[in-house]
């Protein structure tokens, strides 16, 4: 099978890293590069990456630009073709590396996806995040969403699209996508559950800290996708495609009207 490789980003998260270390370090998966990157952090999560260090291919301890620019730092020293992305508070669940790499082997695709538990601090489940068919024109009217610590890729695309946008400091990975679909990338969907995707006070997704920041880049993305700028019609357009979002999948509109949504959960 093919050799992966997987970056973690660690920024004083020791909270969750051994977790998140030994979940990529536990995979049943016989090649796996793994490659751990810390900008500087000061509440111990160096001494937790120091306890793997015979276990990790790479450690890179050195200030970064935030983490598209430690992500891409750490893929710049990956020799596998087939990357993925772990951070720090999140988990990989037992067999989705081999899993993904099966699904790569055996298709003529550049990206897999699959699905995630959502998770809290003490790793108690909260729901389940479901990923969603790619489209371009889905993602640029809000309505499109892979789960990221659930989603595989070939390096070829990846580095034809020159890696992350380091100036991307909130949707790094949804951009990513965008570019790669943009170049020619083809996308798949496994209904298989790969990892934890973690909610806690701290995290972007259930604090909702950079919601301006957000809707900006999502503006830019839009513009990139479409061509133009958004305008007043568009907001029945993005309303249409959620409409359809949710008749085409079922399990996450109950998981929604059940159990909440993810983005802005109290964790």
């Amino acid at each position: 099978m093919q050799k992966v490789s997987i970056v973690t980003i660690s920024f004083n998260q020791a909270e969750f890293l051994e977790r998140a270390i030994r979940s990529v370090l536990d995979q049943d998966h016989p090649e796996i590069e793994y490659i751990v990157v810390d900008p500087g952090s000061t509440d111990g999560s160096r001494d937790i990456i120091e306890r793997y260090r015979t276990r990790l291919a790479r450690i890179i301890y050195e200030p970064d630009r935030g983490p598209a620019d430690g992500l891409n730092k750490g893929f710049a020293c990956a020799t596998a073709d087939v990357f993925g992305f772990l951070n720090s508070d999140d988990i990989l669940l037992p067999g989705a590396v081999r899993s993904a790499v099966s699904w790569l082997e055996s298709r003529p695709v550049d990206v897999v996806s699959g699905h995630a538990k959502v998770i809290d601090a003490r790793d108690r489940q909260l729901r389940i995040a479901y990923s969603e068919p790619f489209s371009l024109k889905m993602f640029a009217y809000g309505a499109c969403v892979l789960v990221q610590p659930s989603t595989f890729f070939r390096r070829d695309f990846f580095w034809r699209v020159r890696g992350f946008n380091v100036d991307n400091r909130v949707t790094w990975d949804g951009e990513l996508w965008v570019e790669m679909a943009l170049v020619g990338a083809r996308f798949s969907l496994v209904n298989k559950m790969w990892s934890g995707f973690r909610l806690h006070a701290e995290s972007i997704t259930s604090s909702q800290r950079l919601q301006l920041q957000q809707r900006e880049c999502y503006r830019r993305i839009f513009r990139k996708i479409l061509g133009r700028e958004a305008r007043g019609t568009d907001r029945i357009v993005a309303g249409a495609c959620r409409v359809f979002k949710h008749l085409r999948g079922p399990r996450a509109l109950y998981e929604r009207i059940v159990r909440g949504p993810i983005a802005g959960r109290a964790a």
